[in-house]
């Protein structure tokens, strides 16, 4: 049997793989035993890897859970625009997210009590303009939108430059051909340095064992995507992968009740999110830091 090499082992490769070579194995074993992340598994590989998956979280959730590896569509571009006007801080989004995307229930470490969420929206005075040092993600208010405030939901941008994806020490992130940044949940090793690299504070820890409810999985899941994730690796939005591969508006987009939402291909000129960009002055987070991101606010 080829030996699995485990996630968490992956700083030490280099000596496991010395190992091997001293006990008299030859080169492929020794480079299948390095080579199993998700990036370069063979199509057999990933067919096993997928139903080992699915007889998992549907013996754990006491459900049919599919676990889909969808690819990205030739022609594609995925790019996402905000209506500052529009928003008015309701966190439909945020809810929708949660529940599309399999968060986790339960909190961070010792003392926190806050469950996971990709999508943080942030309450700034108007006169203060788009400006993160004013802003406050945690109000808590009887009714908004609040007298002389905007609000301005931030999730991960997926920048057309990641700094995420070029500091992790083990390429387990990387920017897809539609734009989309992903993680390899199994080969992540929870350094956590690619959450430091993000200016947006769009990547976020799982810091204990997933609390889900299972009577509040969802059980239509893609493997980069709103798979459960164990302890110990680093999540964020995805652009609901698992949905608008197939072809569906993002979750976030579908829940907003203002229609402050514009999602697209960004290569189709006829899609919405592409005249948003020729028709409207839009605006990105962080300009100066050259990441170019996929994610356009602006006032409607």
């Amino acid at each position: 049997m080829t030996p699995k090499f485990k996630r968490r082992d992956v700083l030490g490769a280099g000596a496991a793989a010395a190992g091997l070579a001293m006990a008299g194995c030859g080169n492929e074993l020794v480079e299948a035993f390095i080579k199993t992340r998700l990036a370069e598994m063979d199509p057999k590989q990933l067919e096993t890897y997928l139903a080992d998956l699915e007889a998992e979280y549907s013996a754990r959730y006491g459900k049919d859970v599919s676990v889909d590896d969808t690819q990205a569509r030739d022609g594609v571009l995925f790019a996402y625009g905000l209506d500052l006007d529009r928003c008015n801080g309701n966190r439909r989004c945020v809810e929708a997210c949660v529940e599309e995307n399999n968060q986790s229930r339960a909190g961070g470490p010792s003392g926190h009590s806050n469950p996971i969420e990709w999508i943080e929206v942030f309450e700034i005075p108007k006169e203060k303009g788009v400006d993160l040092d004013e802003a406050d993600r945690y109000f808590d208010r009887e009714s908004v939108p609040a007298p002389g405030m905007f609000y301005l939901p931030v999730q991960c941008q997926h920048c057309d430059n990641p700094p995420c994806v070029k500091v992790c020490p083990v390429e387990a992130t990387w920017k897809e051909p539609d734009g989309i940044v992903v993680i390899d949940y199994d080969w992540c090793i929870g350094c956590r340095c690619c959450m430091s690299a993000c200016p947006y504070g769009a990547r976020h820890f799982n810091w204990s064992e997933p609390n889900l409810p299972a009577e509040e999985m969802n059980p239509n899941t893609h493997v980069v995507g709103n798979r459960p994730r164990p302890r110990g690796v680093v999540e964020k939005c995805t652009f609901c992968i698992q949905r608008t591969r197939q072809g569906k508006y993002p979750a976030c987009h579908a829940a907003c009740p203002t229609g402050a939402r514009v999602f697209g291909n960004l290569l189709d000129p006829a899609s919405e999110v592409r005249q948003l960009i020729e028709r409207k002055r839009v605006y990105i987070l962080k300009a100066e830091l050259n990441t170019r991101p996929s994610f356009f606010y602006f006032y409607g």
